[in-house]
């Protein structure tokens, strides 16, 4: 049986996935390092208290940056972002967000608003898909900060085919390491080759983060909340391989967390931001679904008349992997946060994030990104929660399940 690798699932739905920064090649010991450096000289720091940052984000305005930016700002940084302001442009609109310094401009072709003598104590980059954008922004930032820290991903490695493996494992190689268009087939290689842009002009003061699935509240790509929306629409699930099968993800709030815990702390070099290897299988995942969308239910039912709520009577059939190839239905798109753990991908679930846990990353309970999740997808108008982007429609899993039971 061929289990498509993560590069060729990855292709097929990256379209809609890269604007928002999927979760996407300097080489370093990982660990907390503190460059001795401090706030770049001539910085407004001394003027704040001790610990407050001036911090310059190069986007911002997605899925992950606003997390980042409600963290930051809760700790009493200082924010300046950089963007070219069409995404979400009303979220940062009005005097709740007068704090926010907002530059304008494209980091392809006007980098002017980031020139002059101004310095930023760190600066993180949340929109590095090409090598020449982070050369740019990089080299003209170099003089002026003490630390750049760039959001990567776990695509960088040329392969998942054994658990356990870490931030050395060997990386994506592009047979033309000139182009510039990002694709399924180029994605993982430009983000590497990203990696080792902003090492070359910041060298030793750079913080490449490797997060692997990003999900949470906020998340338009719906590749993690079609599993809450689905347990909560109720009735018999397809559920995709066993339950024993790993999965791996974090939650944005974290990943925020441990973004702006590397910049306080000045940790440098290369690390993995994701749940514990090994922690997450879908048994677990679908079944806390299940169980979360049965406590809001019963506590929405309390408070008003509902006869019949959704996801009380929900059910839970699995479908073996090669069943589901047979029927066209592919991991990662139609099952979301599903990849057979097989062949390339025989590490899938299990890609060590022992260094970041080390210096600080923490992962919330998974139940309390469920529910915040289901709580913000009910919270979406019914013809978006209508239109899924992940997931198989309703007719058709019904179809799947259909000959799965025939078959039997």
């Amino acid at each position: 049986m061929h289990h498509p690798s993560r590069r060729e699932l990855l292709k097929a739905g990256l379209a809609g996935a890269v604007a928002l920064a999927l979760p996407a090649c300097a080489r370093g010991l990982g660990v907390a390092a503190d460059t001795g450096a401090g706030p770049a000289a001539g910085s407004a720091a001394a003027a704040r208290s001790p610990g407050t940052l001036d911090i310059l984000v190069l986007g911002g305005t997605g899925f992950l940056g606003p997390h980042f930016v409600a963290a930051a700002r809760a700790k009493g940084h200082r924010l300046t972002l950089f963007n070219r302001g069409r995404s979400n442009p009303e979220r940062f609109a009005g005097e709740a967000f007068a704090d926010i310094e907002q530059l304008r401009g494209d980091r392809k072709s006007d980098l002017s608003a980031l020139e002059g003598d101004r310095r930023w104590d760190v600066v993180l980059d949340t929109s590095a898909y090409v090598p020449d954008d982070v050369t740019r922004s990089t080299r003209l930032l170099a003089p002026r900060v003490a630390q750049y820290l760039m959001v990567s991903t776990i695509s960088v490695y040329a392969k998942t085919d054994r658990p356990g493996q870490d931030e050395d494992a060997p990386l994506a190689v592009l047979a033309d390491p000139t182009v510039t268009e990002v694709t399924g087939d180029t994605y993982g290689g430009l983000k590497a080759l990203c990696e080792r842009a902003a090492e070359a002009e910041l060298p030793g003061r750079t913080t490449i983060v490797r997060p692997g699935l990003i999900v949470g509240p906020g998340d338009t790509t719906d590749r993690f909340t079609w599993w809450p929306a689905r347990a909560d629409r109720g009735g018999e699930i397809l559920a995709p391989g066993t339950p024993d099968d790993p999965t791996q993800f974090i939650d944005v709030r974290d990943l925020a967390d441990f973004l702006l815990l590397a910049l306080e702390q000045r940790h440098m070099g290369i690390y993995n931001a994701d749940a514990p290897a090994g922690s997450i299988t879908m048994g677990r995942l679908l079944a806390t679904c299940q169980e979360v969308s049965r406590r809001m239910n019963t506590i929405h039912c309390v408070r008003a008349p509902c006869p019949q709520p959704p996801g009380h009577d929900s059910t839970l059939t699995w479908v073996p992997a090669d069943f589901l190839e047979a029927q066209g239905v592919s991991p990662w798109q139609d099952m979301p946060a599903w990849i057979p753990a097989a062949g390339d991908d025989a590490g899938f679930g299990h890609i060590s994030t022992a260094r970041a846990h080390a210096v600080g990353l923490r992962t919330r309970p998974l139940e309390d990104t469920v529910g915040d999740t289901l709580a913000w997808w009910r919270s979406l108008p019914a013809e978006r929660r209508a239109e899924p982007k992940a997931g198989l429609a309703p007719d058709r899993e019904a179809a799947v399940l259909a000959a799965w039971h025939a078959r039997r």
